[in-house]
């Protein structure tokens, strides 16, 4: 499905309209994800992050001369990310449409971890529903920042509920969501944006630590990306409330609940999946000996299973698939008025 017009590459170029983009890039994500020999843009990313910390680190003492170079760092792989984005679609499409709407769909489909966090959640339920349980353990160090190895059935359970819950955000609809603000500019579309956030995330995970030897140089990373999804955020716990059919109790928790995180946002994904699934999340976690008391968030109307983690992530394909209609709906109109 082509159609031929003016664009930002030059005239007459055969285009696609760029909500095809946004369903196959959805549709790939969901049958195939991200395959674990397979490249991936947030290797690169992490790789890139990894050099410039060591050696800032080694470099600099002074924390504004950190606080700088955290600045740096932060606008540096955020807008480098959209523009070697943007640049490698460019050019795709000049060689031919189909290659462009390839490259396209592929690079965007990068940005969403719908596939991978329903094949991790399973990975870790595979063993645990077997009675394995070490292996269980095992399986989750691979996802999570705790300490895994002493983890009861429970507390394992409810890790793998917490990082579906946390996610769901900030690794599927908060790169949805920039991907379809993307869209609605023709002369940007969905990779760069989806790109950028997707940069702005992974910093956040590597660097956007409180504590040493992040303190300084993560905090812009930290910062920019609780402002970057805090929009989003909002717009997900609107949606759980639509599609979960409670809209007074994920409201009530959100806002009894979701202020005690020191997050600005994963206290309120997290507290909306538990109003939904009536489960309460938090408690004792361990990192590295050291216990860390996260609040608890929800109400535990009852004990978490994996019955619970399927409907979450269940949930999270909803609220996807209903902010891809809308966004789908609205391109399309916008497109038939012009």
């Amino acid at each position: 499905m082509v159609i031929r017009g003016k664009a930002p590459y030059g005239k007459g170029m055969v285009m696609y309209p760029a909500e095809l983009v946004l369903i196959l890039a959805a549709l790939l994500d969901y049958g195939i994800g991200d395959p674990w020999d397979w490249w991936h843009p947030v290797q690169v990313m992490g790789w890139l992050i990894s050099r410039y910390t060591q050696l800032a680190l080694k470099a600099l003492n002074s924390p504004i001369a950190l606080r700088l170079a955290g600045v740096g760092l932060g606008v540096g792989l955020i807008v480098g990310s959209g523009l070697i984005g943007w640049l490698i679609v460019a050019g795709a499409k000049q060689f031919h449409p189909l290659a462009g709407l390839a490259t396209e769909v592929i690079m965007l489909a990068s940005c969403f971890a719908g596939r991978s966090l329903r094949d991790a959640a399973n990975e870790v339920l595979e063993p645990l529903q077997a009675g394995n349980l070490a292996e269980a353990r095992s399986r989750l160090s691979r996802y999570v920042g705790r300490d895994t190895e002493n983890l009861s059935e429970p507390e394992v359970l409810r890790a793998v509920l917490e990082t579906v819950t946390e996610n769901a955000t900030d690794g599927v609809m908060a790169p949805l969501f920039y991907a379809i603000a993307g869209a609605m500019i023709p002369v940007i579309g969905s990779v760069p944006l989806a790109l950028g956030y997707k940069a702005a995330s992974t910093l956040d995970s590597m660097v956007g630590y409180r504590d040493l030897p992040y303190t300084h140089l993560g905090w812009f990373s930290a910062k920019l990306d609780d402002g970057l999804t805090w929009i989003p955020c909002r717009l997900v716990v609107l949606t759980l409330s639509i599609v979960s059919g409670k809209p007074r109790r994920v409201w009530q928790i959100c806002w009894r609940d979701a202020s005690k995180d020191l997050s600005p946002n994963s206290g309120w994904s997290e507290a909306a999946y538990a109003a939904a699934l009536g489960v309460q999340l938090g408690g004792t976690n361990w990192y590295r000996g050291v216990a860390k008391q996260k609040p608890l968030l929800g109400d535990a109307t009852r004990a978490i299973a994996p019955d619970q983690i399927f409907a979450a992530l269940h949930l999270t394909r909803q609220c996807f698939v209903m902010w891809l209609a809308i966004a789908v709906l609205a391109l399309w109109l916008r497109s038939w008025l012009n």
